[in-house]
């Protein structure tokens, strides 16, 4: 009866080692990915489409391979640390963010799990990899940003107002990708023969009391620089340049969908469907220290012509034909 027991147990044994090595099998291929937002807004639900979009492409489906953690700041910059605190507790196998403070967030609270930019400012300003070619830590993904880009805004800036005098930066003080563009912007301008004013915003009242300074400057058009703050007080920083008047070069089309006059970015969506390449790449084995950071290729000029017209300008026809998108 032993033997007869014994022979049976194990039969049993190897007739389920197979289906536990099938389970096993199968819970390591349902990729764990947590997502540092900054605020639920359409904004970046259009995004975060955009990135589920390439993930299926790659044979991700939630539900079924796939589970996505979320995390979102609402547009509060003070919570990110402890939202990024949580998500690293849940131990994915990669986190992806956009935006230079979630990303400086989640690399604070891990140095072991991948983290996947996609999008990003002066990731190397902001010492978040040690270059674009060799990141060499556990960030990688891609940046929004060419060296050129500042130059580029208040160039199209002053084509499209020939009576372009003195500009207006808005910027976040405590940015170090702001410090850089700011400069650029500054050479560019003494090139030109532009004087330029930086007004530096935190929260609303700050967007408030800075138009106040530039009515009071006659500063005659301004130029947004990209970051969380800026992108969730668009509304407030496009109606108020409208309200006094000013044209302005905004960092994202949807500044310009709202009625800002010009924007000349990289497409976000797309960035964030090529964040799924990097994220796919690393749940295969590669290691972020090793993918180098992308560079968009391509950038969009969109100009409101609606808004063009309010102000009393006529955008050069040159300028109208290079537009990728025009606003009637």
């Amino acid at each position: 009866m032993r033997r007869i027991g014994l022979a049976v147990i194990l039969t049993i044994g190897l007739t389920l080692a197979p289906l536990v090595g099938e389970s096993q099998e199968a819970a390591k291929k349902t990729a764990k990915i947590g997502y540092l937002g900054f605020s639920t807004s359409s904004l970046e639900g259009e995004r975060i489409g955009a990135f589920r979009e390439g993930l299926r492409e790659l044979g991700y489906v939630e539900g079924r391979n796939l589970t996505i953690e979320y995390r979102w700041a609402e547009g509060k910059l003070e919570q990110l640390q402890d939202l990024a605190q949580q998500l690293v507790s849940l131990k994915p196998d990669v986190i992806v963010a956009m935006s230079n403070d979630p990303i400086i967030a989640l690399k604070r609270a891990t140095q072991a799990i991948p983290i996947v930019m996609a999008s990003s400012g002066d990731v190397v300003v902001a010492g978040l990899v040690a270059s674009l070619a060799r990141p060499g830590g556990n960030v990688t993904g891609l940046t929004n940003l060419s060296d050129e880009l500042s130059t580029k805004w208040l160039e199209l800036l002053w084509q499209a107002v020939p009576t372009l005098t003195r500009v207006a930066v808005i910027r976040v003080p405590q940015s170090s990708p702001h410090a850089v563009r700011w400069r650029d912007i500054q050479a560019a301008a003494q090139r030109i023969g532009v004087t330029t004013q930086s007004i530096e915003v935190q929260t609303p009242g700050d967007i408030e009391r800075g138009y106040d300074v530039l009515r009071k400057d006659r500063v005659n058009a301004l130029i947004v620089l990209p970051h969380a703050v800026t992108v969730a007080h668009r509304k407030q920083i496009v109606d108020l340049a409208l309200r006094n008047r000013l044209p302005g070069m905004y960092p994202w089309r949807e500044f310009a969908m709202e009625g800002g006059l010009l924007s000349y970015s990289a497409n976000l969506p797309e960035l964030y469907r090529r964040a799924a390449t990097h994220v796919d790449k690393i749940l295969k084995g590669a290691k972020p220290a090793d993918l180098p950071v992308e560079q968009p290729t391509k950038f969009e000029l969109v100009i409101n012509l609606k808004t063009a017209k309010t102000l009393g300008l006529t955008i050069p026809q040159s300028l109208l034909l290079r537009a990728d998108e025009v606003i009637q």
